[in-house]
């Protein structure tokens, strides 16, 4: 009897104990955990699978960022450049911009092309020679019209302002997809077109009928429309000048042009074509070398933090890759010190320097991108964000995938004939 009630009094005991815990903060905490940890047991029978990790998500790496570890600094420096090259076929100088410079990019003038064939060899050639793991930028003008740079076995595109005239979107999109299989066939992936400038000023040098018109609503309406058709064929559109050349009296190419217009007139004329784009999907904006003192009275747009980083990415909205006009252009060349220049435009926000001449200038500009790198006046985060949308802009069109059709010459000259009638 005595050995029963001494059981019955430990029974009590562990009893209160429990009940006690529970009630104090620990017990229903602890059966949760041991009816989940049950659960959870219960639901992998027969797994080798670690139980605690069940409920645990799986953090995907991305695969960008995991690129862009693996790079050296010099690597990544290059990525934030597209550079010009001498001839028509590889020659020494190339080869060390882009083994030892490790560039993003070439662009190409009517002076490396010669012929379909002869592009082809070059751009297998510059991919042969690229050691970075990362494809090249592949870039050209070609616009249709005056500016063009493809081989004489292709016949003439008409000038956008010739089919702003005939004011067709359907037509507009027709040419886009024309540009987009040219600059395909001869192995290119970047176009930089189409123009988005109005042209608002009759005395303008460099405009004129480059640009589909004289009101913001159809250059709109018909820019979209070729952008778009590019873009169908695989082929990045880089649409320009930013924030709009079609107001100047002065060919950047030679000098400084200046526009006194006021940021109230951009937002509602220039800036609407290129606001358009971004809301379309543009990829890549080029943005020109115009000095507009109403709204930054000591560098030009290509240089400006107001214009870069407030305006075009922030007010309007853009994410993707920004890119300068040609450094080697009188506009800044006669100004300003072209390597400050390029370090000056990093700083405000661009992503990519244009360097369009000139193996000496090509070669101190990423030096001195590097020097700024090293004296802390642009951080490596800073460089690592602008890789992260170069890259992302790369793997986009699977440029490294060799997915570009060569489209036959003579299908894309009949294309071009029934856009002529």
């Amino acid at each position: 009897m005595r050995k029963f009630l001494v059981i019955l009094t430990i029974i009590f005991i562990i009893l209160i104990a429990f009940v006690g815990g529970y009630y104090i903060g620990g017990g229903k905490l602890y059966i949760d955990k041991f009816l989940s940890r049950n659960n959870a047991t219960d639901s992998n029978k027969g797994s080798s699978n670690n139980s605690s990790n069940i409920n645990t998500p799986i953090e995907e790496k991305d695969p960008i960022k995991e690129k862009i570890k693996s790079l050296t600094l010099d690597e990544k420096i290059g990525q934030l450049t597209i550079v010009g090259i001498e001839g028509t076929e590889i020659n020494d100088n190339t080869k060390e911009l882009i083994q030892n410079y490790h560039v993003g990019g070439v662009i190409f003038f009517k002076e490396n092309i010669s012929s379909r064939n002869q592009a082809l060899t070059l751009v297998k050639s510059l991919k042969n020679i690229n050691g970075t793991g990362i494809p090249l930028f592949l870039g050209v003008d070609e616009e249709g019209g005056r500016v063009s740079r493809m081989p004489t076995e292709y016949r003439k595109l008409p000038s956008s302002g010739t089919i702003g005239k005939k004011d067709n979107e359907g037509l507009s999109k027709k040419v886009g997809e024309i540009l987009g299989e040219e600059v395909s066939s001869v192995g290119f992936n970047l176009d930089f077109a189409p123009v988005l400038d109005i042209n608002s000023n009759p005395k303008n040098p460099i405009i004129g009928d480059r640009s589909f018109g004289n009101n913001a609503e159809l250059v709109s309406k018909l820019g979209v429309a070729t952008m778009k058709g590019i873009q169908s064929k695989n082929i990045i559109s880089a649409v320009k000048h930013f924030p709009g050349h079609g107001d100047t009296s002065v060919d950047s190419h030679k000098g400084l042009p200046t526009v006194n217009n006021d940021i109230n007139r951009l937002r509602s004329f220039e800036l609407i074509p290129f606001k358009k784009a971004i809301d379309n999907g543009a990829d890549m904006v080029m943005v020109a070398h115009i000095l507009l003192p109403n709204i930054d009275k000591t560098y030009p747009a290509s240089l400006s933090k107001v214009v870069i980083s407030d305006l075009l990415r922030k007010e309007l909205g853009f994410n993707g890759v920004i890119i300068t006009d040609d450094m080697t252009m009188g506009a800044i060349t006669l100004n300003y010190d072209i390597n400050k220049a390029a370090v000056t435009s990093l700083k405000a926000g661009s992503d990519i320097v244009l360097v369009c001449h000139d193996y000496n200038k090509e070669k101190t500009v990423i030096e001195s991108i590097k020097t700024a790198v090293n004296n802390k006046e642009i951080t490596e985060q800073e460089i690592d964000d602008k890789v992260y949308r170069i890259l992302k802009l790369k793997d986009k069109y699977k440029l490294g995938e060799e997915k570009q059709e060569q489209y036959n010459i003579q299908d894309i000259n009949n294309k071009i004939t029934s856009v002529l009638k």
